[in-house]
């Protein structure tokens, strides 16, 4: 259970939120790459932590994320025209560059230097793998660049996806750190996605389906293992990573690709499930690119044209009752990723956590929630940065691995927990 006013607190992302403030002290994704596929290519619509924004590349190949609206008379710069270095209002031909400055203003005479007084907000917009980030906070305390391992892998070994989820952030991440739930909802998951078959440790998490959590801090947020039955005197650990405020990692599962997420807010009602798989020391196969593509794994199938999932809530998940009894999958939904979707969304916009009634498995949730909290009220109050926005903080693997009973898996797991270019994931 959580009191009101911490529910408002962490779920709340504008501008003049505490959360939103601190949402912004990171380089959080804003769109694939391949959505700006070459120089003069259409704007994209772009909303962030409740900002309606404009992203294009220009003639240059320069990247630009600004304000949506024109300083004249408010129209979408989706209208404009992506020509000569910068975004031309179609309405009256206002001319913005990428860094928001207006260059041209038809109608008024050049020497009156009309066009220095006008300033559309923008914001900065890098190519760090196959995802572009943008930081909203302030220009002067902007972090080092992103180090997340699933972008600076060569190409042919990473793929990212992103969805469009009807609910808050927090909620959606707070499913990312919840390994409890994988014995039921995904358990006929393990058997038959292409992404997750076949790995040993799949036959733990259908043996034991009452997990023991221990979660562990680390310098940019929590380690939380989830402890299962193994061979006599061994326990089979998964281990995941949570960096503050929304990055997490799925534990591994055999030789398949490492996966994870960021939970990102558009604004407090909806947020972006970005998902990537990666693979540390070999190429993608044909046959994992097209699995990704088709929506296995940790991805899923989209309404043609849009990032919105094909599977949603006004087709009830295209939930199939049969299947639900036949077992083929538990909850009758297709997809580990729309399982997820369709559960965190179930809980409404916003979940009421007043009237939640938590048990042992949460554990890393009551953690990650309080390491949250705290680091708002420091920033609100005291102007204190936050974690995870080192470098430091993001070289960080996920693990599954089976150890005797008397090891402790932090300590154990020490170095298999840190991103090690070159090196094969710890897996069973």
């Amino acid at each position: 259970m959580l009191r009101k006013e911490v529910n408002d607190l962490l779920t709340q992302t504008g501008a003049d939120n505490p959360m939103g403030k601190m949402f912004r002290q990171y380089w959080i994704p804003a769109l694939l790459a391949r959505e700006l596929p070459e120089d003069d290519c259409e704007p994209v619509r772009v909303k962030l932590l409740g900002e309606r924004l404009i992203a294009f590349r220009d003639s240059k190949g320069r990247y630009g994320l600004i304000d949506e609206f024109c300083a004249h008379r408010g129209v979408s710069l989706w209208f404009g025209r992506n020509e000569e270095g910068g975004l031309r209002c179609p309405y009256h031909g206002w001319k913005y560059d990428v860094e928001g400055n207006c260059t041209e203003v038809p109608s008024e005479p050049e020497e009156s230097g009309f066009c220095e007084k006008i300033k559309l907000t923008a914001y900065p917009l890098i190519k760090v793998g196959d995802v572009l980030w943008t930081h909203m906070g302030d220009k002067d305390n902007r972090p080092p660049e992103p180090a997340w391992e699933f972008a600076t892998v060569p190409p042919e070994q990473t793929f990212t996806s992103k969805r469009w989820q009807e609910c808050n952030w927090l909620q959606a991440m707070e499913g990312g750190i919840d390994s409890s739930h994988v014995s039921f909802l995904h358990s006929g998951g393990l058997k038959s996605d292409p992404l997750f078959k076949g790995a040993k440790g799949n036959e733990y998490n259908h043996a034991d389906k009452k997990p023991i959590f221990e979660v562990t801090e680390a310098e940019g947020g929590l380690y939380i293992g989830a402890r299962r039955k193994a061979e006599e005197g061994r326990f089979y650990w998964r281990i995941t990573p949570w960096v503050m405020p929304s990055f997490t990692m799925v534990p591994p599962r055999g030789d398949h690709p490492m996966h994870g997420h960021f939970w990102i807010p558009i604004d407090d009602e909806n947020c972006w499930a970005w998902s990537f798989d990666f693979h540390p020391v070999r190429a993608l196969t044909d046959e994992e690119r097209q699995a990704m593509k088709d929506g296995h794994g940790v991805h899923n199938e989209y309404v043609p044209g849009t990032f919105r999932p094909l599977q949603n809530k006004d087709n009830d998940y295209m939930m199939d009752r049969e299947a639900q009894k036949r077992g083929d999958t538990y909850s009758g939904i297709k997809g580990i990723a729309m399982q997820d979707a369709s559960l965190q969304e179930s809980m409404g916009p916003i979940v009421d956590r007043t009237k939640e009634n938590l048990v042992s498995t949460d554990n890393g949730i009551i953690m990650a929630r309080h390491r949250l909290r705290k680091a708002v009220i420091a920033l609100r109050d005291n102007g204190t940065m936050p974690p995870g926005r080192s470098n430091e903080h993001q070289k960080v693997r996920s693990v599954a691995v089976v150890l005797d009973a008397d090891q402790p898996y932090a300590e154990t797991c020490k170095e298999d927990l840190k991103s090690r270019p070159g090196t094969k994931q710890t897996s069973v």
